[in-house]
């Protein structure tokens, strides 16, 4: 006989509005019913769940790009699952499928809004990572936002990271002459040489900018992929060619910043030198993902790109995977595993 079908599911709630760095007394742990199955969507019990700093936005009333988390209810985000029932006739039970609906163990998805992941190319959780929007947002943000071309000098902060680690392996596989890599300790300055940077340095060593003009040299950079702000972008901006390029991903140092933050004092550089800095989101890059998705497969399949995360059990441990996530406490993706 088939399993009964669950009526309810265990969720993370947002109980209320961090001020400054997020506390475990803003989350909740709840258990809310599952809406009836309609035709066009199937139940997914969710297997992974993604944390990512852009959530801490969120968790803030206030008007962004992206709607803000509402009190008293389930947070939000990538996950991947398995169909465990489906009145689609795209998807099957036993299909694996990512959507945005994490941070609970089930979920009523819409057929349309649940994306198949080919578990023959790699594992589940990898389409949370380096084959997700992780993995897009780091090409896309390297090759069309700041437009990388053969021959750049790349500078990544928060290399370590899920989106940084990335960004560095594609700039070595698409011809970079040097790969300069920030990060917070001094294992994860190893990975990052391990993963072919060609320098990285740890920013609690010394001033950035000093550490950035040793590892880059008289050439300076061409490129700076920012995950930081702060005195990271400041330090680039100093050491960027004239022509450099900012691809402007995330400011992870001012998230939880309670006063306004005054660095970069030296913008005024990209005036003559003439520096294009621009913000991305990586919903405005979808166009890129069936491209993305054939250079990153074959990059995996070969050895090229590599990839780490960190793995945390436990729905009920997913608002300290959150916050140790802002503390920089993960070594490539950080995930949740349900």
């Amino acid at each position: 006989m088939s399993q009964p079908l669950p009526v309810a599911t265990r969720e993370i709630q947002l109980a209320s509005r961090p001020s400054g760095r997020p506390v475990p007394e803003n989350f909740r742990l709840a258990e809310s019913p599952l809406p009836e199955l309609r035709d066009g969507q199937v139940l997914v019990r969710n297997l992974f769940m993604s944390v990512d700093p852009y959530m801490r936005g969120r968790m803030n009333d206030v008007k962004s790009y992206s709607a803000p988390f509402k009190l008293d209810k389930a947070l939000d985000g990538g996950a991947v699952g398995e169909v465990t029932a489906s009145r689609s006739e795209h998807h099957q039970e036993g299909d694996v499928v990512v959507h945005t609906l994490g941070w609970r163990e089930y979920a009523v998805v819409d057929a349309a809004a649940a994306t198949p992941a080919r578990t023959d190319l790699a594992p589940a959780s990898a389409f949370l990572g380096a084959l997700g929007m992780t993995g897009l947002t780091a090409y896309a943000g390297l090759l069309k936002v700041a437009e990388f071309a053969p021959g750049d000098a790349v500078f990544v902060s928060g290399a370590a990271g899920a989106v940084g680690s990335l960004v560095g392996q594609i700039a070595k596989a698409m011809g970079a002459s040097r790969v300069i890599g920030s990060a917070g300790t001094p294992a994860k300055v190893a990975r990052l040489l391990e993963l072919g940077f060609d320098a990285a340095f740890d920013y609690h060593d010394g001033p950035v900018l000093d550490q950035l003009q040793k590892a880059a040299g008289p050439g300076g950079i061409d490129v700076y992929f920012d995950n930081v702000g702060g005195e990271h972008l400041e330090a680039a901006l100093a050491t960027l060619s004239v022509g450099g390029r900012v691809a402007m991903c995330g400011a992870i140092a001012q998230y939880n910043s309670t006063e306004p933050t005054p660095a970069p004092h030296n913008l005024m550089l990209a005036i003559g030198k003439q520096l294009t800095l621009k913000g991305f989101l990586v919903g405005g890059q979808r166009q890129h993902a069936a491209e993305f998705a054939e250079k990153m497969e074959g990059w995996l399949a070969d050895g090229t790109v590599r990839y780490d995360e960190t793995i945390v059990d436990g729905l009920e441990n997913a608002p300290r995977a959150f916050m140790d996530l802002l503390d920089g406490a993960n070594t490539g993706k950080m995930l949740v595993r349900l």
